[in-house]
């Protein structure tokens, strides 16, 4: 950090995002007082979640500075996200000057489709694991993966991982460790099932089925930009 700098930490937000995607590694993020955070999307102002929950963009990208960490949440708004190019130009622009680059869930896919994780490690959610090569990432079924100075978290619930990890990485894991105790972040579970090699077959049969439209459209995009044959940007 340059001097007594707060590091720029800035969450991605477009239309259709996961909210836990942004909320979970938020709670955690903002208990760092060496971090300077905001919402920043295409356009300032509030921005519909998945589910209808409007979230706040603080700022566009054209007000936005470089940028030392960047994190993108994942959700059914990702395909559009990656589908403009504003989005993609505006991750690409920031990417060489970041110390890290991060993501969320399906997160990722974005970042991929930025052409932003060729020969990197990464993860997502269980369902879009098998989409990574085709944005020439290297997929590994862990709920946080490190890869130089990218860090990318599992489905959802893991962005609360993510933030940790990425605390510890920054100030050493006693601080990471202080906030995963005052946040009580002890999860159990109630039903043990949150994974397919954890849960019932016939369940994660029904899962897919549900999302298997969502999953194909994500497929024939991701394919289409042949991002596995070029050269990082």
């Amino acid at each position: 950090m340059a001097g007594h700098r707060k590091l720029r930490t800035r969450f991605l937000l477009f239309p259709g995002l996961t909210q836990l995607d942004f909320t979970g590694p938020y709670e955690v993020l903002a208990r760092v007082p060496e971090l300077e955070i905001f919402t920043i999307a295409e356009r300032a102002g509030p921005v519909q979640s998945e589910f209808g929950l409007s979230i706040v963009a603080e700022h566009d990208f054209s007000s936005t500075p470089q940028l030392d960490i960047i994190c993108v949440p994942g959700g059914p708004g990702t395909l559009e996200a990656a589908a403009h190019m504003e989005v993609i130009a505006f991750l690409q622009t920031q990417a060489p000057g970041v110390q890290w680059l991060t993501s969320v869930c399906t997160g990722s896919l974005l970042l991929g489709a930025a052409g932003l994780l060729k020969g990197y490690r990464a993860t997502t959610h269980w369902l879009s694991l098998d989409l990574l090569p085709l944005v020439g990432a290297i997929p590994v079924q862990d709920r946080v993966v490190k890869d130089r100075n990218r860090i990318t978290g599992g489905g959802l619930t893991a962005g609360i991982d993510f933030a940790l990890t990425l605390t510890a990485e920054l100030f050493g894991r006693k601080r990471a460790e202080a906030i995963e105790l005052v946040m009580e972040y002890n999860p159990a579970p109630p039903f043990g099932c949150g994974h397919p090699s954890l849960a019932d077959p016939s369940l994660v049969q029904a899962v897919r089925e549900e999302r298997r439209g969502l999953q194909a459209q994500r497929r024939e995009f991701l394919a289409s930009l042949k991002i596995d044959q070029c050269e990082a940007r």
